[in-house]
């Protein structure tokens, strides 16, 4: 049995409600076995969690933060619980009680919400699940290694699920490995993504009980999607856009968020309704200027991008998702004649800044430390990357490879 790695690219980001991945740092998990000597890279999602719960359209793209997972094999795991999940249906949330077993029997606490918990128990149902439906997954040492950021609105946990599903799959033979012989890279095929983004999206049920499935969509096939209606849709032409993406390090909850927002709507409908369809109106104004932007790049469209997001960032305060510490991102940056917005859940967490293509890297550097000496943490990226996608290990970085090697 060999070892393995697998990646999972880009983090995600709320584009004027659409949902972008942007650059972040790296993570690493070794699990599992079955897989060739290679490493598998996914990317990462990242939605307006408000956009999608509560109003019709949004979009995603890819960026290109990776996600390393490396596997030690062992033998094979044997569990009462599996004969729990022996009539497993995909379509349900895993239950309360299942949950509360799965907590017990890796000894964490009942109430227990962190994120390394709530990581231990996804792999946990995600391993026994994917075990009782496609047979063994032989046992491992799990290590993971991050730099991204959780809490943050960066995807990170999709990006994980995505990591963990692919692994778990490959490990019991339910999805192939793709890559050929002298062959750096591959992708799976589209079932086999398909398949890859099913069980991405149970981890996220355990991690945040009732998720939109876009942010798992988009670390599953990269690129940018469209969520509309419950329907994730992916966008064929998307142009490279350079962001600078900046860590509040303000942490929040996305689901006290959303129970926030709800809450707004229900007590306001005749202005907040109002507000969210202007918010759908954004993001389907942003996919045209995005998906006409490859076949005419022309720098008239960058000044339509900014003045959307400023639009969009008035209306994600409006509806009670903002922040002091986003504002004033948002005022440091226009001192730099830049323009931003909060991405995922708002509340804190992360915001991205668009940067034109004639942004000097005077400007950027300008910004930049400007933003540090607010105590935030900041970072160039772009979007547009893979999703998942399988490595040889000769192509992964010398950071990469030394975490792996000494977990």
């Amino acid at each position: 049995m060999q070892n393995h790695s697998l990646h999972r690219w880009g983090s995600p980001f709320t584009i004027l409600g659409l949902v972008s991945t942007k650059k972040a740092p790296q993570n690493t998990l070794p699990a599992g076995a079955g897989l060739a000597p290679h490493s598998a890279a996914a990317a990462a999602p990242q939605a307006s969690s408000h956009r999608s719960s509560h109003t019709d359209t949004a979009a995603a793209a890819c960026g290109t933060t990776r996600y390393p997972l490396s596997t030690q094999p062992h033998g094979c795991l044997n569990s009462p619980l599996l004969a729990s999940l022996a009539d497993f249906d995909e379509s349900k949330p895993p239950s309360a009680e299942l949950l509360e077993a799965l907590k017990e029997f890796a000894g964490i606490p009942a109430e227990a919400s962190a994120p390394d918990s709530l990581a231990i128990l996804a792999f946990l149902y995600m391993c026994l699940a994917i075990s009782a439906k496609y047979g063994d997954v032989p046992s491992a040492d799990i290590v993971v290694w991050s730099e991204l950021p959780t809490g943050a609105g960066l995807g990170s946990s999709a990006a994980y699920a995505v990591c963990l599903a692919a692994a778990l799959l490959r490990a019991c033979g339910a999805i192939s490995c793709p890559l050929k012989d002298g062959e750096t890279t591959a992708r799976w095929t589209e079932e086999e993504m398909t398949l890859i983004n099913s069980w991405a999206f149970q981890g996220e049920r355990v991690i945040h009980g009732n998720p939109s499935g876009v942010d798992n969509a988009v670390a599953t096939w990269g690129g940018a999607l469209r969520y509309q209606s419950g329907k994730i849709k992916s966008l064929k032409r998307v142009p490279t856009l350079r962001i600078l993406l900046t860590n509040t390090k303000v942490p929040r909850s996305t689901k006290v968020l959303v129970v926030g927002v709800k809450e707004k709507i229900l007590k306001f409908p005749a202005i907040m309704n109002p507000v969210l369809d202007s918010i759908d109106a954004i993001s389907q104004e942003c996919q045209s200027v995005l998906e006409a932007m490859p076949a005419n790049p022309s720098p008239e469209y960058y000044p339509v991008l900014e003045e959307l997001f400023d639009i969009n960032q008035h209306h994600l305060n409006v509806i009670g998702v903002g922040h002091p510490s986003l504002d004033r991102l948002c005022r440091v940056t226009a001192s730099h004649g830049l323009h931003s917005k909060l991405t995922g859940a708002g509340g804190g967490g992360c915001g991205i800044t668009l940067l034109r293509p004639d942004t000097t890297l005077l400007a950027v550097e300008a910004a930049k430390r400007d933003l540090c000496a607010c105590g935030f943490e900041c970072w160039e990226t772009d979007i547009g990357a893979p999703g998942v996608t399988l490595h040889s290990s000769s192509s992964l970085n010398a950071q990469v490879l030394h975490a792996l090697s000494e977990s």
